[in-house]
Parts: C-alpha cells; sequence; structure tokens
C-alpha cells in the first residue's frame, strides 16, 4: 500500500492542502483571535471619527462577509481531512481487533436509513448489556 498521499510537513501536498493547512493552524491560535478582537475595537473606536457613517459600517460587514466565505472553505476542507484520518484509523483498528465485524468497515459510505439501523443494533446492545430494555429511538 503507497501512502504518498499522505501530508506532512514539507511533502507534496497540493497547494491548496498546504495554504489550508497552514490558515487552519495560523487561524486557530489565541493570538489570531485576539489580534481579531483588536481590529473589531479599533473599528469601534473609529466610528465616531468617521461618523458612523454608511462607509464605515461598510468596512466592517463586506470584511467580515469576505473572511467568513473563505474561511468556510478552509474549515471544511480540514474537516474532511480530519474526518477521513479518523476513518482510516479506526478501520486499521477494527481490521486488527479478533472478533470485530468487519462489515463495520466503511461505515461512512452507507445511507442514513442503514446506519440507523446498525445504530439501532448497538442501542439494543448496550441496553441489554447494562440489563435495561432497549431505549433506542
Amino acid at each position: 500500500m503507497s501512502y504518498e498521499h499522505i501530508v506532512h510537513k514539507g511533502s507534496k501536498a497540493s497547494l491548496f492542502t498546504r495554504m489550508a493547512q497552514a490558515v487552519s493552524t495560523w487561524t486557530g491560535k489565541p493570538v489570531t483571535f485576539v489580534a481579531a478582537v483588536a481590529l473589531i475595537l479599533l473599528w469601534g473606536v473609529s466610528g465616531p471619527i468617521f461618523a458612523f457613517n454608511d462607509t464605515w459600517q461598510l468596512v466592517i460587514n463586506t470584511s467580515t462577509t469576505i473572511i467568513t466565505f473563505l474561511m468556510v472553505f478552509i474549515i471544511q476542507n480540514s474537516q474532511n481531512r480530519d474526518t477521513a484520518a479518523m476513518q482510516i484509523k479506526l478501520d486499521e483498528l477494527i481490521t486488527k481487533v479478533d472478533g470485530a465485524r468487519q462489515e463495520l468497515l466503511d461505515l461512512e459510505e452507507l445511507d442514513e436509513s442503514q446506519l440507523e439501523k446498525i445504530r439501532e443494533e448497538f442501542c439494543a446492545r448496550a441496553s441489554k448489556a447494562r440489563g435495561n430494555p432497549p431505549e433506542c429511538s
């Protein structure tokens, strides 16, 4: 099995993946949050200077809209990669644990109704293990 596509520092991942990882790491730091709060406070304090005019309001509205729009893609990319990595790790554990049901591999590919049936089965098993009647809904 080949693992060339796995992203590590210094890897040859796509430009978007490298950029998304860098932005997501940078924006997740407390200093970035503090900087954002400082910019908003600076904008608020500048209100009287600009007489709270429409342009003054438009600056913050446009800025936050653009940043939010772009961050949606960065967050989704990061979440997709994290979810895929977790699924691979869980699949690896399932394949290595004696007695684990191999049919549970790739559950994320099932539709909602199939997942619900399996969830109800596990809920019933958990209730039985606790000595309670199934309370699954």
